[in-house]
């Protein structure tokens, strides 16, 4: 059974992909389809640092002795200010493991 599911999970994801990069197939969205789908990426990105970055042990975790919130703060000052975004990832990598070190 979980073949089964691996397989039509794979087909459905396959399909939905592929129907919107083919090029030759016609459809096409309207612009505020892809408006909103500029949303998307966001979104699912948030979805899955927020947890990490304010979840510790089951408890929120706002405190000044947390890294991820601490190197998170930078990563976010940092992509503000250069917009450089692999300046951005080095140096908050680098902040996260002194961080983790260190605290």
């Amino acid at each position: 059974m979980i073949w089964v599911t691996i397989i039509v999970m794979t087909a459905i994801i396959f399909t939905s992909r592929y129907i919107f990069l083919e090029p030759k197939l016609p459809i096409k969205l309207s612009a505020r389809v892809r408006n909103l789908l500029s949303y998307s990426g966001p979104a699912v990105m948030t979805a899955l640092w927020a947890p990490i970055v304010f979840i510790q042990d089951e408890d929120l975790a706002l405190s000044s002795d947390n890294p991820y919130l601490l190197a998170a703060l930078v990563a976010g000052l940092l992509a503000w200010f250069t917009r450089n975004v692999l300046l951005t990832v080095i140096i908050s990598f680098v902040v996260f493991f002194v961080l983790r070190q260190w605290m």
